[in-house]
């Protein structure tokens, strides 16, 4: 052994206290003796390295990991849970230091100190975060903590190691200090330990965060709590009595016992429910323990017979257990001095898990009840809570090991084996799926980001696009300023994405690029087929509508795929149209040079064309004096567009001609469309039809649609320039109901 100070000595004895089970008595079996030597052996190192080693709480390492086994102990862990929290603090700086533990605690006890240092990577995380941090993120650092457990019991030493550590905040006077580990633990940990079951831990994490956090607050709600203090316990003294006296009788055996009220519960429920400190029924509680389940109930008609029951203040959590597996029935029932008072009614069982949840496994282990239905039920609960994710996969009931198996195998869950959390440079979780690569998580970010994507970093070391993420890595995507993806990332042999979010995001983005080759390639078959049939000028809205295509991008694109053949176009080109003159169809229009001093009929000017056809395009109606382009068709003249129509970009450039407004006839007017969206009521349409009629407009087209209270309404009007549409804008916004309206 090694040669320690008397002080080292003691705190070795004090933790070899500790690490003695109740079970084995005074046995001096040679397995016992075995284990406790070896045990101090370990303790022997982990002293001789620790010194006068102190946290930054300013509490020395030998001390507050003594405290640390104490917690755990409390709770009811196991002997290697405990022997690894003594040792959690050992520096571990080298592979050397590393193959010590080993040597020195077993593999074991090394895992799960390697284990819970692992973790302190996520505090950190959590510590140097955003104060905006939003809910979701804190989510997500909780489940990247757990898919980074091998072994739960990691996670019950971290807790025990936070709460040491709040408890001696409180007499530090750092306060940045104080306020950054109270966040952590109300974010993180404190929900850690409520997930777990394990209450013992979550109400004193809770009230001593609070009280670092907000100390002016805590002290008010402390105060309340302290008021009248000796009337609250004579009222729960006389409850208590009235209820031991009422179950003897009954001939229900059980334990009536006043219940602590926790000041960040109370703080909580008075903000949630919106109460006043006077208000809440739990303030003053009673718990009832029992034997049975069928006892419960049992004495919930006893307290429910001796007084009455508040309304909508009863909850039974054993027919329908909380996710954490909570089980008890919860009353508030009006008590002796018209003073309300919470009953909860629970089995000694239950009592047990609600404590010490996860943590109840191991003293029920160690009590020497390990096989069994019970104990299996108990390993299912223990996946199930863990459960965060919809899509994770839970090991079912598990069987009991053989005698020898180590609890470490035993407890080992692969609850996150199909989900990987990495982090970007400033410390957002993204969780993926497991197997996905630097483009996948990209994609995760952002599309255009992914699209864009030549290159990443992981943990500051460049790695291949193919690289597999693993728990923990930070990512940095090197990306070009302009770029597109790679038909090889759809090729699930060069393995570049795992994800289907990428994979749709790839596959869409070069579905855009084939819409746009076959609406260029389906309107130059159109424009072959005019000229062909010596068609001088057509209208392509009707060939949409002839074809039964919703646009006539559709119907280009269903051109050059071949869903439309030669023969069924032909027969929509050479059908009669009779709207193809000015007279009788206002979208024809004839165009004069920009030279001359003549203009149309709708007065739209051609640069360098003299006495062309002209179309004002559907999809976009223009209207003066919106900017506005012209596109060339063979055999068709030009169709005007606003120059900020989506379709112009699909279109040819080199077919491109410069237009423009001219001086237009008197009393020639221009389609539009106007969208409103509003709050569907009664009469609505009848308010905006008086407007427009108010402001002399003539609607040619309406189309209305109402889902879930909400309307959206489109009409086509016929105006006399754009100011006009801005003035209908305006009236329309202020009718009652309408959330928006716009020009399409």
């Amino acid at each position: 052994m090694h040669a320690i100070p008397a002080a080292h000595e003691a705190w070795v004895q004090h933790a070899l206290a500790l690490l003695r089970d109740p079970a084995y008595g005074e046995a001096t079996s040679g397995a016992v003796a075995q284990a406790q030597a070896s045990a101090e052996a370990a303790l022997d190192w982990a002293a001789s390295l620790q010194g006068s080693l102190t946290l930054p709480i300013g509490v020395s390492v030998a001390k507050a990991a003594l405290e640390v086994a104490q917690v755990l102990t409390l709770i009811g862990t196991d002997r290697a849970t405990r022997l690894a929290a003594l040792l959690a603090w050992v520096p571990l700086a080298s592979q050397d230091a590393h193959a010590a533990l080993r040597r020195h605690a077993g593999d074991e006890v090394a895992a799960l100190v390697e284990g819970t240092a692992r973790l302190d990577s996520i505090q950190t995380l959590a510590e140097v975060g955003e104060a905006g941090t939003t809910p979701a993120q804190h989510e997500a650092l909780r489940k990247m903590l757990l898919a980074m457990v091998q072994d739960i019991r990691t996670v019950l030493i971290k807790l025990a190691q936070e709460l040491v550590v709040l408890r001696a905040l409180t007499k530090h006077e750092d306060i940045a200090l104080r306020e950054r580990h109270a966040r952590v633990t109300l974010d993180l940990f404190a929900p850690l330990a409520n997930r777990l079951g394990i209450w013992q831990l979550k109400w004193e994490l809770e009230d001593l965060a609070f009280r670092l956090s907000e100390p002016d607050t805590y002290r008010r709600v402390a105060a309340l709590l302290d008021e009248k203090r000796g009337d609250r316990e004579q009222r729960v003294d006389e409850v208590m009595r009235i209820l031991r006296a009422d179950l003897a009788a009954a001939g229900i055996r059980a334990q009536v016992s006043g219940r602590p009220k926790h000041i960040y519960s109370i703080y909580r429920k008075m903000g949630r429910k919106g109460l006043e400190f006077g208000d809440l029924y739990d303030v003053f509680g009673v718990r009832v323990l029992v034997d049975e389940v069928k006892d419960c109930y049992a004495a919930l008609g006893l307290v429910h017979h001796r007084w009455t029951p508040i309304p909508k203040e009863f909850d039974d959590y054993i027919a329908k257990p909380k996710g954490n597996d909570y089980r008890s029935l919860h009353t508030a029932v009006i008590g002796p001095g018209e003073r309300a008072v919470e009953v909860q009614i629970r089995t000694h069982a239950m009592h047990r898990h609600a404590e010490l949840g996860v943590a109840a496994h191991w003293a029920y282990k160690e009590g020497g009840r390990s096989a069994g239905s019970d104990y299996d039920e108990r390993i299912a609960w223990l996946r199930r809570i863990l459960d965060w994710r919809d899509n994770v996969l839970t090991g079912g009931a598990s069987e009991a090991g053989a005698p020898g198996e180590s609890l470490g195998e035993r407890f080992r869950t692969e609850l996150f084996r199909d989900v990987v959390y990495a982090l970007t440079p400033q410390g957002r979780v993204v969780d993926l799926p497991a197997g996905s690569t630097p483009i996948d998580f990209a994609y995760a970010l952002h599309t255009e980001l992914g699209h864009r994507c030549r290159g990443a970093r992981v943990d500051g070391a460049m790695v291949p696009l193919t690289f597999p993420l693993a728990n923990g890595q930070t990512v940095e995507i090197i990306a070009a300023k302009e770029g597109a993806p790679s038909r090889d990332w759809l090729n699930p042999a060069l393995g570049f994405i795992h994800s289907s979010r990428a994979r749709n995001k790839v596959r869409q983005w070069f579905n855009a690029q084939n819409l746009v080759t076959s609406i260029a390639q389906g309107r130059a078959i159109v424009e072959r087929e005019l000229n062909r049939l010596g068609i001088g000028a057509y209208n392509l809205d009707q060939l949409t509508q002839r074809l039964g295509m919703g646009r006539l991008d559709e119907a280009f694109a269903a051109i050059a795929r071949g869903e439309v053949n030669q023969r069924q176009l032909q027969i929509a080109l050479r059908e009669p149209v009779d709207d193809v003159q000015p007279a009788e169809a206002p979208d024809m229009v004839p165009i004069a040079r920009r030279s001359e001093a003549g203009t149309s009929a709708r007065g739209v000017l051609v640069v360098g064309v003299d006495k062309l056809l002209t179309v004002l395009a559907k999809c976009c109606k223009p209207a003066p004096p919106d900017p506005i382009i012209g596109f060339v068709s063979r055999g068709r003249g030009v169709t005007v567009h606003r120059r900020d129509c989506s379709n112009v970009g699909y279109m040819p450039q080199e077919r491109m001609i410069e237009s423009a407004w001219g001086a237009s006839d008197a009393g020639t007017r221009f389609a539009v469309d106007l969208e409103v969206e509003a709050q569907d009521r009664q009469g609505l349409l009848r308010d905006i039809s008086e407007v427009l009629s108010r402001e002399k407009v003539n609607v040619t087209g309406t189309q209305t649609a109402s889902k879930n209270d909400n309307a959206r309404m489109r009409f086509t009007i016929e105006v006399l320039d754009v100011e006009q549409v801005k003035r209908l804008l305006t009236i329309m916004g202020e009718v009652k109901g309408v959330v928006r309206v716009r020009r399409r």
